[in-house]
């Protein structure tokens, strides 16, 4: 992992993304921001949206028109990107995927796991949104599937990056994480701990997405885990949990080039 910038903005990015020249991308912190203090990339009447993309694509030296980024709903939906999608196309997806060059693929997270794919052999890439509700539902599964199924992909070809997310002992969750988990996870023990509150436990994002990237046939040598915390490294991140729904966003961003 190394810190860097894009225009005004610091961003993070992952070694194993970075020594792919057809790549271009980075994971947004809460430094170098201009339009405000709290980013947020979808259609919202509360915050300057707009003016948010604008700043996106000027730092990422793309135009806004590249972007692409759904309003996500914790859904289990996987989207095929093309040049000629759409918003309205987007609605309700929280991981997208495309074999298509210049589109700037994009997630947001404030705690929940964004996780970046690339398939070098056949030229696709893929973002997820994989929140605990994504995580129990196998999003990330869901999408190296379907990349399988829409382009060819071999599993033990991709290179994933699991980026900031709240980290196990910051997560407590209660039966409504807990009974899904156990029912959708084998190793449910290595990912749930014990609370010393009743009906609660901590829950490892990281190791789940990892194990899901596993699972689907991705070689744990190809999967880079950045180990930031959200909800501890606040002057870095933003953090739902610690502040509440209404915080900014980390936008995730991932989009081949022409080289």
């Amino acid at each position: 992992m190394q810190k860097t910038n894009f225009g005004s903005l610091s961003v993070l990015q992952f070694d194993m993304f970075e020594k792919e020249k057809i790549l271009k991308h980075c994971i947004t912190t809460r430094e170098g921001w201009k339009t405000g203090k709290t980013p947020r990339l979808s259609k919202s009447d509360k915050y300057p949206w707009k003016e948010y993309r604008k700043e996106l694509s000027k730092s990422l030296n793309i135009s806004e028109n590249q972007l692409f980024i759904p309003k996500q709903t914790h859904s289990d939906l996987v989207a095929v990107v093309s040049g000629s999608t759409t918003a309205d196309d987007l609605v309700g997806k929280d991981a997208l995927i495309t074999n298509e060059n210049g589109l700037c693929l994009v997630v947001q997270t404030a705690d929940c796991v964004p996780v970046l794919l690339f398939d070098p052999v056949n030229k696709a890439i893929g973002v997820v949104h994989s929140g605990w509700r994504g995580t129990v539902a196998k999003l990330v599964q869901k999408t190296v599937g379907r990349m399988t199924v829409e382009y060819g992909t071999n599993p033990a070809d991709l290179i994933a990056g699991i980026g900031p997310s709240i980290n196990k002992y910051a997560y407590e969750v209660g039966k409504d994480v807990i009974t899904p988990v156990i029912e959708q996870f084998d190793n449910c023990h290595e990912l749930l701990s014990p609370s010393m509150r009743d009906g609660k436990a901590f829950f490892d994002l990281w190791e789940a997405n990892r194990t899901l990237l596993t699972g689907s046939g991705v070689l744990p040598g190809n999967i880079e885990i950045m180990g930031m915390c959200s909800y501890e490294l606040g002057d870095l991140f933003f953090s739902a949990r610690r502040d509440g729904a209404d915080t900014g966003r980390m936008a995730s961003c991932l989009m081949m080039e022409q080289v």
